[in-house]
């Protein structure tokens, strides 16, 4: 198997507050630069980890565990960038770190990135409020999204029992920027909606990676989901898009994401369930069938004939 390189960036973005640092991650195959045309996958982790954990998850004896190696592997350049307030990125402000500010991050990471290694457009994966971000992203910088993978995506959180449990929490979350994480945390994301779905040594690898960086994440995603949504509007996200929800997601309702899809104004579009997941999909038993998912939708050719009626 080719050796998956990995080298660590750090870039600043600007606030009213002053500079904000975040840190990036890239992996490859072969040596960095310009990236000789390669296809570029940026991961947008969600509200309850940092990026590495998310997408650069080692576990014994679970092969291609970590999903940037899987891609670089297969000839792309993978990046992931930790949200300000998550992880390694800074976390000195005293901000609630909402989805708006999280796709700052996003626009402020590829522009490091495109100076950087000269990338331009993105293949682009959000997961959970990660997709949110993700999706906000491409409403506001189109221009930058290749494509546009939506996972554990929720539009208007109607139908969602996640969402209905979450609310009850809503003064709590406002009352504090920030809410402490701790291992029996990590495991409550695979227990509430169909426990088999993960096996025990990926959530406790899982959860040791989260923790080793996070003793407490933001509350401004938790916040926008409960009582902000919808915070994207479908009709203003015109790149390619593929939605993907797990079967036994509890965060979106099929109506609410359907309803969602169909608003989609790109013709390049699908709608993936997939079998046997819960929410955090790449931690998921199945996991190699959403990297599978992914690709297909990542490397589809071009079109031989569109029409625009």
């Amino acid at each position: 198997m080719a050796q998956v390189t990995g080298v660590e960036h750090w870039t600043h973005k600007k606030t009213p507050d002053g500079d904000v640092k975040l840190f990036l991650w890239e992996k490859f195959v072969g040596s960095p630069g310009k990236q000789d045309g390669k296809p570029a996958v940026l991961f947008v982790h969600g509200s309850s980890m940092a990026s590495q954990p998310t997408f650069d998850l080692s576990v014994p004896g679970r092969p291609h565990s970590s999903v940037m190696d899987w891609f670089a592997e297969r000839g792309f350049v993978c990046w992931c960038v930790d949200m300000e307030g998550y992880g390694r990125s800074a976390k000195h402000r005293d901000i609630y770190c909402d989805i708006a500010n999280g796709a700052d991050d996003l626009k402020a990471a590829t522009d490091y990135i495109a100076a950087a290694r000269g990338v331009k457009r993105f293949l682009t994966y959000g997961i959970s409020s990660g997709a949110l971000r993700a999706a906000l992203f491409a409403q506001r910088h189109p221009e930058r999204v290749a494509r546009l993978a939506l996972d554990a995506f929720v539009w208007t959180g109607a139908g969602a029992p996640t969402l209905e449990q979450r609310r009850k929490k809503l003064p709590e979350f406002l009352a504090s920027k920030r809410r402490p994480i701790d291992r029996a945390f990590v495991h409550s994301i695979f227990n509430r909606d169909h426990p088999d779905c993960a096996d025990k040594a990926t959530v406790e690898a899982f959860a040791d990676a989260i923790l080793a960086l996070d003793d407490s994440m933001p509350n401004g995603t938790y916040i926008d989901m409960c009582s902000k949504l919808p915070v994207v509007d479908p009709a203003r996200i015109t790149v390619p898009t593929v939605v993907l929800r797990g079967q036994f997601d509890g965060i979106a309702s099929m109506d609410d994401l359907i309803d969602f899809f169909v608003k989609l104004p790109s013709p390049d579009k699908q709608f993936t369930v997939m079998n046997g997941i819960s929410h955090a999909s790449f931690q998921q038993k199945n996991y190699l069938m959403v990297y599978q998912i992914l690709h297909a939708y990542f490397t589809q050719p071009a079109p031989a004939y569109t029409a625009s009626h």
